[in-house]
C-alpha cells in the first residue's frame, strides 16, 4: 500500500511537471527567431501576401500568443498534437513512427554502457593501483572527452571504408529487405555502431563510479565477514559488494537519461538513424513548431518515466529503502 501511495504521488508530480513542460516549450519555441510561414513560402519558391496570410490562418498563427497557447493545451488534452508544417501529416503519427527507433538506440546504449562500465569498474577496483586500473582510467576518460559526433565519424570511417564489416547507415538494409528473424538480426547489426558511439560517453562515468564505490564497499565489515566465512570471491564481489555499489550507478542512469536524448540527436544524424533525434534536427531547420514541441514533450515523458523507474529500482536493490518506507 505504501508503494502505491508513493507511486501515486510521483505520478501526480509528473503530471504537474509535464504541464509546465508544455507551457515552457510553447513559449520558448514561439518567441524564438524565425517564422515557419516564411520557411514554407521559401520552399515554395516564394508566395504572395494573400498566400502567406492564408497559411497563417490555416496553422492558427494569425491569433495572439495567449490564444495559440490555450488552443494548443486544449488540443493536447484531447490527444491532438497538431499537424506538421513540413512533413504534412499528423504529428502523433510521426512520433509513433520515430519513437521505437530512438528507444532501441537509447536502451541498447544504456545497457551497453552500464554493463561494460560496471564490469570495468569492478575489475579495476580489485587492484586500484594496478596497471589495468590505470589503463581503464585513461581509456574511459578519453572516451568521455571525445565529442560524440567526432567518435561517430571516426567509427563511420573505420567500419565504412577501412574495415567494412558493419553497416553504417540507416536502421535496416533497404536494398535487400529481410523478414522475420532475419530482419531482427539485420536491425541489431545496424544498431551496433550507433549504440556503441553513444555508450562510449557514459562508459567512463559508470566505470569511475563503480570503481570508487566498489573500493569503498570492499573495505566494509560485511564483505570481510563474507570472506572470513570462506565464500568464493565471485560470490563476495557480485552478490554482496556489487549490489550496494550499484545504487549510485542506478541514480546516475536515471539522471543521465536526458543527456542520452541530447546525444541521440547527433548520433542519429551521423548514422542516418530514423529516430526522434533526427526528427528534432529536421524540425529545427524547418521551424516545424508542432513537431518540435511534441518531440520535446515526449522526450520529457521518457525522462520522467526513467526517473520514476529509477526510484522503484532503488527499492528492489536496497532493502533498507523498503524498510524505511514501511
Amino acid at each position: 500500500m505504501t508503494l502505491l501511495v508513493h507511486l501515486f504521488g510521483k505520478l501526480a508530480n509528473a503530471a504537474a511537471l509535464l504541464l509546465a513542460v508544455l507551457v515552457l516549450n510553447f513559449c520558448l519555441i514561439h518567441t524564438a527567431p524565425g517564422d515557419p510561414v516564411q520557411v514554407i513560402a521559401g520552399e515554395m519558391g516564394g508566395a504572395s501576401a494573400e498566400v502567406i496570410a492564408s497559411l497563417r490562418a490555416k496553422y492558427g498563427l494569425d491569433h495572439s500568443l495567449i490564444e495559440q497557447l490555450f488552443t494548443y493545451l486544449h488540443n493536447v488534452l484531447r490527444g491532438d498534437f497538431g499537424y506538421s508544417y513540413y512533413f504534412n501529416q499528423p504529428v502523433l503519427g510521426l512520433i509513433a513512427q520515430r519513437l521505437p527507433a530512438t528507444l532501441y538506440l537509447a536502451l541498447a546504449s544504456v545497457v551497453m554502457a552500464v554493463v561494460i562500465g560496471t564490469l570495468l569498474g569492478v575489475a579495476s577496483a580489485r587492484r586500484p593501483n594496478g596497471l589495468f586500473s590505470h589503463a581503464v582510467t585513461v581509456v574511459s576518460l578519453a572516451g568521455y572527452a571525445a565529442p560524440v559526433f567526432w567518435t561517430g565519424l571516426l567509427l563511420l570511417l573505420l567500419f565504412g571504408s577501412v574495415w567494412p564489416i558493419l553497416p553504417v547507415n540507416g536502421m535496416s538494409d533497404v536494398v535487400h529487405p529481410k523478414q522475420g528473424i532475419a530482419h531482427l538480426l539485420d536491425v541489431l547489426k545496424h544498431l551496433i555502431l550507433p549504440s556503441a558511439t553513444l555508450a562510449m560517453v557514459f562508459v567512463a562515468q559508470y566505470s569511475r563510479l563503480a570503481r570508487v564505490n566498489m573500493i569503498d564497499v570492499l573495505s566494509a565489515d560485511y564483505v570481510r565477514t563474507a570472506r572470513a566465512k570462506g565464500l568464493p570471491e565471485s560470490v563476495v564481489i557480485f552478490k554482496h559488494a556489487l549490489r550496494n555499489a550499484l545504487i549510485p550507478i542506478v541514480t546516475v542512469v536515471g539522471l543521465q537519461f536526458g543527456n542520452l536524448f541530447a546525444g541521440a540527436v547527433l548520433v542519429e544524424t551521423v548514422y542516418s538513424w530514423p529516430g526522434m533525434g533526427r526528427l528534432v534536427y529536421d524540425s529545427i531547420l524547418r521551424r516545424d513548431y508542432p513537431t518540435l514541441m511534441a518531440v520535446l514533450f515526449f522526450s520529457a515523458v521518457l525522462v520522467i518515466a526513467a526517473n520514476i523507474i529509477t526510484d522503484l529500482v532503488y527499492r528492489l536493490i536496497d532493502p533498507r529503502i523498503r524498510a524505511g518506507a514501511r
